[in-house]
């Protein structure tokens, strides 16, 4: 990945792999309804408040406590990744 794809894109890009193609439209819906923002405005620090939504709404869409954890786990790395790429 390089260093311009957006932190909408890698949350996205993240998200596809346990909503796949409903990944874009969650994620955005998220943004916009939550953090009050265009998806593409989304940056590094709104991710613990963006995560902290996604584990609540996720939580509601399946009792599976190890894939959400999981997936939480690998959007906090990249939230805390130095440059933003992350390992996707």
């Amino acid at each position: 990945m390089n260093d311009q794809t957006s932190v909408y894109d890698q949350v996205v890009r993240i998200t596809h792999v346990y909503l796949g193609p409903a990944a874009d439209r969650f994620i955005a819906r998220q943004v916009e309804n939550h953090l009050h923002k265009p998806p593409q405005d989304l940056t590094k620090n709104d991710l613990k408040s963006l995560i902290d939504w996604i584990g609540a709404v996720v939580s509601l869409l399946t009792d599976d406590a190890v894939i959400i954890k999981e997936y939480l786990k690998e959007l906090s790395k990249f939230a805390e990744s130095d440059n933003g790429a992350g390992k996707l």
